[in-house]
This record gives C-alpha cells, structure tokens and sequence, in this order.
C-alpha cells in the first residue's frame, strides 16, 4: 500500500468535510481572510501528514521575515513538498505551481484557496506576465512559494541547478529571498512504503535586497543553490 492511499483511508471518514471546506474557500465570493484560509488548511495538512505517519520537522521559521512581501525558493523533491513547506510555515503563502497539475483534483483546490498561480513553463510570453504579476502580488504584501529547479530531482538530497529566471519576481518586487533547505521530502511519496518517515524543513537566513541588487539572476540563483545544498549536506 503506498502512503498516499494509507491517508485517504486514515481521514475517509472527515475528508469530504475538509474537501468542502477547502473548495468553499477557494471560491471567489469567500469572504474569509487570507489568513483564516491558510491556517484551516495548515490545519487540515498537519493531521493528513501526522496520520500518515511522517513527522515534519521545521528549523530556523525565525527567519521567515515578520513583514509581509517576501518569496521562498525551496529545492524540489516531490509531490510532499507544499506538504511539508505548509505544515511549518506559520506565515500565509501562496504558490506557483506548473500548469501540467493544476487541475488534478485537491491540487487544484488547494491552489484555488491559496490563490496560486499555475506556470505554462514553456509559453515565455505566459511566463513573463506571471512574474509582473508575483512581482505586483509581492509588492502588495504577498508571499510566494516557487520552486527554482523547475522540476524535482530524481536524485534524493542532491539539488538540480537553479533557473535564474525564478528570482526575477523578488528582483523587481525587491524583496526578501527566503531560501529552504528541504530534507528527505522525496520518501514519503517516493518509497512504496508506509513505514514513518522524517522530513525536515530549514528555513535559511533571509537575502534582503540590498545583498543581492547589483548581481545577476543567475549568480542569485547560484548563491541560494550553494547556502540550500550546503545545509542539506550538513543534516544528512
């Protein structure tokens, strides 16, 4: 059995309820706060990942900027990993997610109640108008989750090159670069097992703007991809 059944069948009995509230969130004439959504579904994640028996551990949530407006570049390992990066995150988020999944039922929900953005990766016209748009969202006191690899690494703890491309947004909106250290994320979904897992979130010291203003994109990239792969090294 893998995990991903294991839960459905752990929470059958309350999942409609949660489903329903998630959608009636999402929808557009909802009237709960930004806040209000992201703590119920915070809420909802943290007994789908306890009673699907991985303990998520988070580190360093001190240095998630107490002002609103900033973007976390975490490295990507699978499908677990918003799991992960919501059950830790104290502060509301939203995402940006490729198009390819957007519509696949729960993520299409969560990311309606999220208000996140669904990427065409290979429109650049498409892509460029999405980061005006998380670049405005920031600017307006949003904060963004993207993921720079682009796609996640089939090569456990070990990170792909980031794309210079996904810190353009915290570039033009000028905002704090949050980089997460994400740590054995691939397992609970990647191992067809249900044996309990740990994962461990570390949010690194932010990158405020004037550290990074007169570098390129790329060299932006490099620098998070070294400081996240060097602390994943440093925990396993």
């Amino acid at each position: 059995m893998n995990r991903i059944t294991y839960m459905v069948l752990r929470n059958i009995y309350r999942a409609p309820w949660w489903m329903f509230n998630i959608w009636k969130m999402g929808r557009k004439s909802d009237t709960h706060t930004q806040e209000e959504r992201y703590n119920y579904l915070k809420g909802v994640v943290g007994k789908v990942n306890k009673t699907g028996r991985v303990d998520v551990t988070g580190y360093g949530e001190e240095n998630i900027p107490a002002q609103d407006g900033f973007i976390l570049f975490p490295n990507h390992q699978g499908l677990f990993d918003m799991l992960a990066i919501i059950d830790t995150c104290p502060r509301p988020l939203s995402v940006v997610v490729k198009k390819e999944v957007s519509n696949v039922f729960l993520v299409k929900q969560v990311l309606e109640l999220l208000k996140g953005i669904p990427m065409d990766r290979q429109d650049i016209r498409e892509s460029l108008r999405i980061i005006n748009q998380m670049t405005e969202d920031v600017k307006n006191g949003n904060n963004y989750v993207i993921f720079p690899e682009g796609t996640r690494s089939r090569e456990g703890n070990q990170i792909l090159k980031f794309k210079g491309g996904t810190f353009k947004s915290a570039f033009n909106a000028r905002c704090p670069i949050v980089p997460v250290a994400l740590i054995d994320s691939y397992k609970p979904f990647g191992v067809s097992s249900i044996k309990k897992e740990t994962v461990q979130v570390h949010y690194l010291e932010p990158i405020p703007y004037e550290q990074y203003m007169g570098l390129k994109t790329v060299e932006i990239a490099d620098i998070v991809h070294e400081r996240i792969q060097n602390k994943i090294n440093e925990n396993i």
